[in-house]
């Protein structure tokens, strides 16, 4: 591998010396809604930009309701508890992830269950999810069950990677034919669609991040995505800390969450999502020339599916090895090109070591190999 030629093609890339792997780009109307914002003094979690920016997310992904929240992790834990995640539940997840969604998991009290994902999509398998429930699984009339463990799994939680989207069709099929309710972690997926439909939509609930390196930000943020009105409104009601509606008093009718995003984070996020467009045909350019020049190098190019239209969000190649990733991201990263490796498996982590597994050959293969290079908008 010449490490040198790549080096300097991402520099001529960007034009820059040193390469982040992805800032935020604010070319549009970010300081005037933020000057909105303040003039009216709804900074915090009340406000016209909360309301427009969760109307404008229902219509651009094309959901009945979204309910902001503080950041994505956030917004899974309240999915999972509004899918019926009771404590010491499964919830069966792929261990190739951030660890915020297997975090959302304990959050709920219930214990993540690891299941292997393909090496095409870098998310969960459904042939790898099927197997586990053929071995494990069985259906009782208050839901599905671990035969091994005796616990009941009650949902299903697939991450969309880098904005590739898994096999969220057959994975749904599944979880409909064991009664398992479908959670999607769509926090990478902004912007992304599978057969014309936004990432994020196919499950029961939804969520996704606005973290500062995502493809819209608000800083710190995340929003909750269902068609089910009565799961919306238990979702806004949780998120503000389960207060009765009421003009002066302070009850409140169930454990709540300190979880809803300020109105000042929501004029940001108004203004970012106006732009959109423009930041996924960007990326979709800097992804086909990665695409172009990876491939005369012989190095395999992380590239989306048939039917699936992704973000782009981090670009990724995959190496032959994890002695030649670790020589790429030392050579890169000296010449102050910030490329990161893929994130270190959830299984693997000391507090989740002990936790059930399914075989992770794909996810081992992976952790190994694939690298993220910079990703960022070019202005």
């Amino acid at each position: 591998m010449n490490h040198n030629k790549i080096i300097q093609f991402i520099k001529d890339l960007y034009g820059q010396d040193q390469i982040p792997l992805h800032v935020p780009t604010f070319s549009g109307n970010e300081k005037k809604y933020l000057n909105e914002c303040i003039d009216s003094t709804f900074v915090s979690s009340v406000g016209q930009f909360v309301n427009d920016f969760e109307t404008a997310l229902a219509d651009y992904t094309k959901v009945n309701h979204a309910v902001l929240c503080v950041n994505g992790t956030n917004a899974i834990h309240i999915c999972l508890l509004l899918a019926g995640v009771q404590p010491n539940d499964e919830v069966l997840t792929q261990p190739l992830t951030f660890v915020a969604t297997v975090n959302a998991i304990t959050y709920a009290n219930a214990k993540p269950v690891f299941i292997d994902v393909n090496k095409d999509t870098m998310g969960l398998s459904p042939t790898a999810l099927q197997q586990f429930l053929d071995e494990h699984a069985e259906v009782r009339e208050d839901g599905c069950y671990n035969k091994t463990t005796g616990n009941k799994i009650s949902a299903c939680l697939p991450m969309h990677t880098f904005g590739h989207a898994c096999r969220i069709e057959e994975i749904k099929t599944i979880c409909d034919n064991y009664n398992i309710a479908l959670v999607e972690d769509a926090a990478e997926a902004m912007g992304s669609t599978y057969n014309g439909k936004h990432l994020g939509s196919y499950g029961e609930l939804s969520a996704i991040s606005f973290n500062g390196n995502k493809i819209i930000t608000t800083g710190g943020g995340g929003v909750i995505l269902t068609n089910d009105e009565n799961k919306a409104k238990q979702a806004k009601h949780l998120t503000t800390q389960a207060k009765i509606p009421h003009q002066w008093e302070y009850k409140h009718d169930a454990i709540g969450y300190n979880y809803r995003m300020p109105n000042l984070n929501a004029a940001l996020g108004l203004a970012q999502l106006e732009q959109i467009d423009d930041f996924l045909l960007a990326k979709r350019e800097i992804a086909q020339q990665y695409k172009s020049f990876f491939t005369d190098q012989s190095i395999l190019f992380f590239n989306e599916r048939e039917n699936e239209r992704c973000n782009f969000w981090l670009n990724a190649i995959v190496l032959t090895s994890k002695e030649e990733r670790d020589a790429f991201l030392q050579a890169t990263n000296q010449q102050n090109i910030y490329t990161r490796p893929i994130w270190a498996l959830a299984s693997e982590l000391n507090q989740f070591k002990h936790c059930t597994k399914g075989e992770l050959t794909n996810s081992y293969w992976l952790q190994d190999r694939v690298v993220n290079l910079p990703s960022s908008v070019i202005a």
